[in-house]
């Protein structure tokens, strides 16, 4: 029931998040090309090969249901062959061949060659010292950051872009933006905590460390998420 459960939770968090990117890369870049399906499946194909490896294959301390959630549940529902597929037929029946075929040989080349690049990202991340810098009777699982850096950089990133592009209210912005981004910081803070009590450390006897190690990974994504920030800015003003 929990695997159900936190399948059902994560599979609606990524339809909506899907919904989101994908209308507002449609409402930047306009309908000749599926432009919005292929950023997801791009997207989703990096953070699947990213946290196959942070997640399953590192044997991080966390629940199978939430790996599932994670994995299967939310990025299986941001991506989306299904659509994919039919927007391939739309642009053959329009007589679109050679946009039929970039977004076949395209979206599919990409996809793997995204993952790939993830999965590679990944095991170079953790092949070093077992992923952690030891310092003053403590350790700090710098591989762990650096993929909640990159993970902060890409929602910084997209929540920006989108929140220019996608015509809602400015609250709704503001409330989407802080919710996202505060969400995203208790979870990888929980993330982080959760791989040192795996490695043996304890909420009362290294409770130091592991607020140590919690506030470092709050500033390092706050900063991340603030440059995604900028770089949507930066990239919205030269592409118009």
């Amino acid at each position: 029931m929990n695997h159900l459960l936190g399948l059902a939770l994560g599979g609606a968090c990524g339809s909506i998040l899907r919904f989101l990117v994908s209308t507002g890369v449609y409402q930047w870049l306009g309908r000749g090309f599926p432009y919005g399906t292929l950023t997801v499946n791009l997207f989703g194909s990096f953070l699947l090969g990213l946290l196959t490896e942070a997640l399953v294959l590192q044997r991080v301390a966390i629940a199978l249901e939430y790996r599932t959630a994670i994995l299967v549940g939310f990025i299986g529902a941001f991506t989306t062959f299904s659509t994919f597929a039919l927007d391939t037929v739309y642009l053959l029946e329009q007589g679109n061949i050679s946009k039929a075929l970039v977004n076949i040989f395209g979206s599919v080349i990409a996809c793997v060659f995204v993952v790939w690049i993830g999965l590679l990202l990944g095991r170079y991340l953790f092949s070093h010292t077992y992923a952690v810098v030891h310092w003053q009777g403590g350790m700090m699982p710098y591989a762990m950051l650096v993929v909640n850096t990159l993970i902060a950089f890409l929602i910084g990133l997209i929540a920006a872009t989108l929140s220019q592009k996608v015509a809602l209210p400015v609250e709704y912005h503001a409330a989407i933006i802080i919710i996202t981004m505060g969400a995203y910081l208790t979870l990888s803070g929980l993330y982080v905590v959760l791989y040192l009590i795996e490695h043996g450390y304890s909420l009362v006897q290294h409770a130091k460390v592991m607020l140590a190690v919690f506030a470092a990974n709050t500033l390092i994504c706050m900063g991340a998420l603030w440059l995604g920030v900028l770089a949507s800015g930066a990239a919205v003003t030269l592409m118009t």
